[in-house]
């Protein structure tokens, strides 16, 4: 029964698309807003929702956090890169990422459609939120949320780490020009694998009991347990797709 509701609920969702710059919207009648950007803002007014009244916030353009995004990101092998790379367009000069949740997402779709400076930006942002606090709000507390969008940052942002319906395991790393190196670990179907990446090459050993199969920038590649595989970095992987 309950599965049966959940896919009535799915083929029931609606989703607003504006024709003209194809683009899926946040809202009916968003595009009847004023739409200006970010960089339009004073920084005397940021963060917004300690200067402006919630009812002018509503108002305007202005997004806190990946929304429309955020769905991309949850459903990303339903779109190809020219649909991603037109929504993030879009939507990254209008979101003010008031947030510790929003700039992993934005992050991750920048690494996806190659836009690398773009996404060490926002890695910046999502790393250094309390460090240098953004939002001004560091002495009610640390933000759990943007540790955890700092891991995920690297891992599928930098990394292209994924796995997709087809249950296979998806790597393409690219790598900011401000970094020597950087590396992860994940675990995968009880193999445990390390991945290192610097500007020439990326090197995943596997260190787990058994052999381990992976897509490697689109190309399958196996290691065997105890064993590594290394190859040239790829960087305009996502680029080019």
């Amino acid at each position: 029964m309950e599965t049966g509701v959940w896919k009535s609920i799915a083929g029931n969702l609606y989703f607003p698309y504006n024709k003209n710059d194809e683009v899926f919207l946040q809202q009916d009648g968003y595009m009847d807003k004023e739409q200006i950007t970010t960089d339009e803002l004073s920084p005397s007014v940021r963060p917004l929702n300690q200067h402006w009244s919630w009812d002018r916030i509503l108002r305007s353009c202005f997004i806190k956090q990946a929304d429309t995004l955020q769905g991309i990101y949850l459903f990303e092998e339903e779109y190809d890169t020219e649909t991603i790379r037109r929504n993030f367009a879009f939507y990254e000069p209008r979101t003010v990422h008031e947030s510790s949740l929003s700039p992993c997402v934005h992050n991750i779709l920048a690494a996806r459609t190659g836009n690398i400076e773009k996404a060490y930006e926002l890695y910046l942002r999502t790393s250094r939120l309390d460090l240098d606090d953004y939002n001004n709000e560091v002495h009610e507390g640390l933000h759990i949320t943007s540790m955890a969008g700092t891991w995920m940052s690297i891992v599928e942002g930098f990394g292209g780490k994924r796995v997709y319906n087809d249950g296979k395991l998806r790597l393409a790393p690219i790598i900011p020009k401000q970094w020597k190196e950087y590396a992860f670990r994940i675990r995968f179907r009880g193999n445990d694998l390390e991945v290192k990446v610097n500007q020439e090459q990326v090197e995943i050993t596997c260190h787990g009991a058994g052999k381990t199969t992976l897509l490697l920038y689109g190309k399958e590649i196996s290691i065997p347990a105890g064993k590594s595989a290394t190859k040239p970095l790829n960087a305009k992987f996502y680029a080019k797709s």
